[in-house]
């Protein structure tokens, strides 16, 4: 065979090769593609606020291009920032995190790779909280560890027991990850939970957790407990948080970590070698939305809780369809197993969610993200950031594509 002839597979490498293409990002790519044809299209598909950044955090970077903000950053982020986000910790979630502790990265995303691939050894096990967000078995194929998925029943809202971390655990578990508020259920741990979780952590010493805590303004229960909290296991546990949904911020890609000062040295290090210092301007603007409190994320959270409560109202009417009430985050996470078997007006029977998704897609021109790639293969997650009149649309929509059913 010629070299040209040889495939694209031979040519990338077998971790890229491995990898998966992000479901929320392919689902919403052929939302466009139909959009594109001239169908009125709804995209319910991605994790991202529909209010524009606050104006004072807009005004703060203008501020920082003319006061010349446009050179390197130091890796772990500006110093002022990492002192506020050390505050932020102190005041909201009573945890004590130096400035050297804390890393500064690109995004959420990028602050979870780098834990995950600084503590991670080929063959390590990973606990993942399923439902969980797309990226996390990823990340941890990535580092050529071992994902272990681990499902929360309906009943419970999704959420794992401590009982249930507990069987799971073995010789080679190296970490759990988990989010709360959770995407993609909206699951909220309440204190408890979380404490009887730690226990259960402070008895096998070689496990870390990370704590994606990303949604934490987003919160319809009032309390937000950070895992950190609990003394026992405080120094294994790595806290991520960010900008992009209480601050409606997520072009601007700010997100950090805190943990252990071993912990945060090694991603200051691997950050240094992938991408080095977070952008300038944005770090500004996140030091002013720290700043600037807490209003302008209460009053998107007030927007958020009246459209969760609207979809609620709207999707007990579809059949076949079981949704928990979301404690969070801003998606409804309902178990669509009842559709199975059913079949389309065009003769093909759904067997599967992704099934369903499409279904809805052609049908009712509604873009969702099937569970599979979060671990829940009977569910189907829609993101409720979108006007109320875009959501009452969509799930009469919706409503109207069931009942075709056969």
């Amino acid at each position: 065979m010629s070299s040209s002839a040889t495939s694209v597979a031979s040519v990338l490498s077998d971790r890229i090769n491995a990898l998966q293409e992000s479901q929320t990002i392919a689902m919403a790519k052929k939302g466009r593609e139909l959009a594109a044809q001239g169908i009125d299209i709804i995209s319910l598909s991605f994790g991202e606020p529909d209010f524009q950044t606050p104006q004072y955090i807009k005004d703060a970077a203008k501020t920082a291009i003319d006061e010349g903000y446009t050179f390197y950053t130091p890796v772990p982020g500006y110093l002022d920032l990492r002192q506020e986000i050390s505050a932020k910790f102190k005041r909201d979630n009573n945890l004590d995190y130096q400035p050297d502790q804390i890393v500064v990265s690109t995004g959420a995303k990028q602050s979870l790779a780098n834990v995950v691939l600084s503590v991670i050894n080929p063959g390590d096990e990973v606990i993942v909280f399923a439902p969980y967000w797309v990226s996390y078995e990823e990340m941890v194929k990535l580092a050529e560890g071992v994902p272990v998925p681990l499902m929360g029943t309906i009943e419970n809202d999704y959420k794992v027991t401590a009982q249930e971390l507990e069987g799971a655990i073995t010789p080679r578990t190296k970490l759990i990850m988990y989010s709360s508020p959770c995407n993609p259920t909206g699951a909220v741990f309440s204190r408890e939970e979380l404490a009887a979780i730690a226990e259960v952590v402070a008895r096998h010493p070689q496990v870390l957790v990370m704590a994606d805590e990303i949604y934490e303004y987003i919160n319809f229960v009032g309390e937000h407990v950070s895992i950190a909290q609990f003394e026992e296991i405080k120094d294994r546990v790595i806290t991520v948080n960010g900008f992009s949904k209480g601050y409606a911020m997520t072009g601007w890609r700010v997100g950090y970590l805190a943990a252990s000062k071993e912990i945060a040295s090694a991603c200051d290090k691997l950050q240094s070698q992938i991408t080095s210092g977070t952008c300038s301007i944005a770090q500004r603007a996140g030091l002013a939305a720290l700043q600037g409190g807490r209003a302008s994320a209460d009053e998107m959270v007030a927007a958020y809780r009246r459209r969760r409560d609207l979809v609620l109202d709207l999707v007990q009417d579809i059949p076949g369809f079981r949704t928990p009430v979301p404690e969070g985050a801003f998606y409804i996470f309902p178990d669509v197993s009842g559709c199975f078997g059913k079949t389309t007006p065009e003769g093909k029977v759904l067997e599967t969610s992704a099934d369903v998704a499409f279904y809805l897609l052609s049908d009712a021109h509604v873009v969702a993200v099937s569970g599979d790639a979060f671990g829940a293969p009977n569910c189907i997650r829609f993101s409720t950031a979108a006007a109320d009149e875009k959501l009452q649309e969509a799930f009469n929509r919706i409503k109207i594509s069931i009942e075709k059913l056969g």
